[in-house]
């Protein structure tokens, strides 16, 4: 997990990188392509110049692009750019190249290149000035006529940008005056710039000092960057001129962003606007917002008719200049959204499904069905919202239900035999409009002939008695058998004669076939169950019989050996866990304990063989890796290939008190000696059944008096959601002998060690070494 976790986040890393360096080819393109109109040159001559113009100023190229950007055709032909009062790093009368933090600039360049859009741009600003400037907040206005229009901010509150959104051409506003001028304003004592200005913030004092810095762009100053700080006093020198050459920084970004020219304002949109101002209908004019990848981020409102109104009750004239998903956000998530993207793709109109929508109308909110329509305009769009009134919607709902339902109504006049149907249940009979009403009388026979009886006798009590009917009935189409319902009653009038008879007619048949399918599914189950109750029964009484367990401990060699074999608790199949333990001719004990993959009948056939033959062989003087080779060459040929065991067997010699063991991908021994418990290292050995050319070795430990060896199968140590080492940790524990006692029998090691229910076959070999004093 950690590898893949180094992996992943390396990926990143370098996803990253990529994102940096395909942005930053970007902006390099672009400034090249500006070059390239100035001077007439090639695109290496563009960037020689480029190269050769940042560092005569000390800048990285980056910088030099982005400030290039923000003075497209400021200059005239040759004359580099570089916006008035805003002097190049290095040159006079600027400061020193040390006064301006060089490093700090060259990070912000990098990550502009990430940035989308002015919000974004304010928050990278904020992010990067807040630690060495002491900025608080951050706000980008934009030229819009004579006033201003907030297009980015971080650091202030929705309540506050909304109230400094747009910012007519009236005096006392440091912003517009920075930005008439061309200079910068530096407010550094509230109390008397208060009296020159309207001061931002509730109240001003939350930021005692600020600087609005004019951005030049295109030739003119078209946006002005405010810095609010959370510092009291002037702004030194160095922080002066850090600001500036950020400001200068910036022109690049927003030049790439865009700005509505006054002329478009004053002219198709005013005009658009006129008209719209008489519309009786919600509808806006958009033009699109795009990213520095040329990619459409959102719209701004350029006219809105006067009934229009936004989620938090801006209506009409107010949410001009505005964007569009700030207005209404639910959009960004909506097939409207993709709508509009096509409109302004392809040009063909585009049509919404109704939908609810919720609005303020007179301070009071209030949910309305819609349609929107969009359609292209220039290099805009107009977007159209129509207000479907109650009667449309009822028809609608009704409708939708009747989709849904696939079900339809149906409506007869008995006295004149006319009848009504509803588009729905002609699709259900298969029946053309044209042929018009099946007559109620003739119902019954578009049944199947064996419901047709029962049909017929439910209409009868309907049309002469009035009784109400609710009746399943099957019909033949081309396409197989229909399930029908038919649920209808009837008016009568004063003198209770009934008159008409109305009710619905509903589509079974999807239901009904799920019922069905679930009767079959059922009884398969109750079947197969059968068969594996059945076979565990079988396969649990071969087991026994193939498998005794001995009630008394077995002496074998001098050993004493206790017994377990406790099976699963849950699931219907019996398991594959065996051993085995005999007095071998030459009088060593053979000890096996073996594990077969699977359950059932299959499993006890493989553990059948295996037990058998790994007795026969090691008998007739085999030894024991050779009895494994021979077992898993035994088991690869047998009617399983892809069956799989493993094994340990141990031969234990008296004489010597030498134990001789190997195994095949199978838990260690456990052996308990003076208290302490201890795991056997285990020679290698691979699972039987998993390779045509295995390899197996032995080990051997010598035993003691009152030594204790445990071999078992992995049902002991094993449990769900845990690792085999925390079992294998606990089997030792509860094996080590308390202080003063003795060892602890079987069935209590057995009870420390198991969870109440037995999810896997347990079987178990507790070998003891006598002591001296019992011998």
């Amino acid at each position: 997990m950690a590898a893949l976790t180094r992996v992943v986040a390396r990926q990143r890393a370098e996803l990253d990188r990529l994102q940096d360096a395909a942005a930053t080819a970007a902006v390099l393109e672009r400034a090249k392509g500006a070059v390239m109109a100035q001077l007439g040159c090639s695109p290496d001559a563009a960037q020689e110049e480029l190269q050769q113009r940042a560092k005569a100023r000390e800048r990285t190229l980056l910088e030099e692009c982005w400030i290039t950007l923000g003075a497209l055709f400021a200059q005239p032909r040759g004359a580099a750019p570089t916006p008035a009062g805003l002097p190049d790093r290095g040159t006079a009368p600027g400061p020193a190249p040390d006064e301006i933090d060089a490093a700090a600039l060259g990070c912000l360049a990098r990550a502009l290149v990430r940035v989308g859009s002015p919000h974004d741009l304010a928050r990278c600003l904020l992010d990067r000035l807040a630690p060495d400037v002491g900025a608080g907040a951050v706000m980008i206005f934009a030229r819009r006529g004579g006033g201003l229009e907030l297009t980015g901010h971080a650091g202030i509150e929705r309540t506050l940008a909304e109230q400094w959104s747009r910012v007519p051409p009236v005096g006392g506003i440091a912003a517009l005056d920075a930005l008439a001028a061309g200079q910068p304003r530096w407010l550094e004592d509230l109390r008397e710039d208060g009296k020159r200005y309207h001061l931002i913030g509730d109240p001003p004092e939350r930021w005692p000092s600020r600087a609005w810095l004019p951005v030049v762009t295109g030739g003119s100053a078209d946006f002005v960057l405010g810095v609010l700080r959370r510092r009291e006093g002037p702004f030194p020198p160095p922080v002066r001129e850090h600001l500036l050459a950020v400001a200068q920084l910036c022109a690049g970004p927003l030049h790439m962003f865009g700005t509505r020219p006054d002329h478009v304002a004053g002219g198709v949109a005013d005009a658009v606007q006129t008209v719209l101002d008489r519309l009786p209908v919600a509808a806006v004019l958009l033009a699109p917002l795009r990213s520095a990848s040329g990619d459409v981020e959102d719209f701004r409102i350029e006219a809105a008719t006067s009934v229009t109104s936004d989620a938090v009750g801006r209506s009409g004239r107010e949410l001009v200049g505005l964007r569009f998903l700030d207005c209404w956000p639910e959009v960004a998530r909506d097939a409207l959204w993709e709508g509009c993207l096509h409109v302004l793709a392809d040009e063909r109109p585009y049509e919404s499904e109704p939908f609810a929508r919720q609005q303020i109308v007179s301070g009071v909110s209030e949910t309305a069905t819609y349609s929107v329509r969009v359609m292209r305009l220039g290099d805009g769009l107009v977007v159209s919202w129509v207000r479907h009134d109650p009667s449309d919607r009822q028809e609608q709902r009704l409708a939708d239900v009747q989709r849904l339902g696939n079900l339809g109504w149906v409506n007869w006049n008995l006295d004149t035999g006319e009848g009504n149907w509803s588009s729905q249940v002609f699709s259900i009979f298969e029946r053309d409009t044209a042929q018009g009403v099946v007559p109620l009388s003739g119902l019954p026979r578009l049944a199947s002939p064996e419901d047709l009886p029962t049909l017929a006798r439910a209409v009868g009590e309907l049309v002469r008695h009035g009784r109400p009917c609710d009746v399943p009935f099957r019909i033949v189409t081309r396409a197989g058998i229909r399930h029908l319902r038919v649920v209808a009653e009837a008016v009568s009038d004063a003198g209770g004669t009934p008159v008409e008879v109305h009710g619905f007619v509903q589509d079974l048949t999807a239901q009904r076939s799920a019922e069905l399918a679930l009767v079959a599914s059922e009884r398969a189950m109750l079947t197969q169950h059968g068969v594996l109750e059945a076979e565990r029964l079988v396969a649990a009484r071969l087991q026994d019989a193939l498998l005794p367990l001995p009630k008394q401990p077995v002496r074998l060699a001098g050993l004493r050996v206790d017994i377990a074999y406790l099976p699963a608790q849950s699931g219907l199949s019996v398991g594959g866990d065996w051993f085995s333990a005999i007095e071998l001719p030459d009088g060593d004990a053979l000890f096996v304990v073996g594990d077969v993959a699977g359950h059932g009948m299959g499993a006890v056939a493989s553990m059948a063989l295996l037990r058998f033959t790994a007795k026969g062989m090691v008998i007739t003087g085999s030894s024991l890796t050779g009895a494994l080779s021979r077992l898993n060459a035994l088991l690869l040929h047998s009617r399983d290939p892809h069956g799989s065991a493993t094994m340990v067997l141990a031969r234990y010699s008296p004489r010597e008190r030498r134990l001789e063991w190997a195994q095949a991908g199978h838990p260690p021994p456990l052996l308990v000696r003076a208290g302490e418990a201890r795991y056997l290292d285990r020679p290698f050995g691979m699972l039987l059944g998993a390779t045509d050319s295995p390899r197996y070795e032995a080990a051997e430990v010598r035993l003691e008096p009152g030594d204790r060896i445990l071999l078992y199968t992995d049902g002991l140590v094993e449990r769900p959601l845990e690792s085999i080492d925390r079992g294998l940790e606990r089997l030792a524990r509860a094996a080590v002998p308390r202080t003063g006692a003795g060892p602890a029998p079987l069935e209590q090691l057995l009870g420390a060690t198991l969870e109440p229910e037995v999810r896997d076959d347990v079987c178990v070999l507790d070998i003891r070494v006598p002591p001296d004093s019992e011998r």
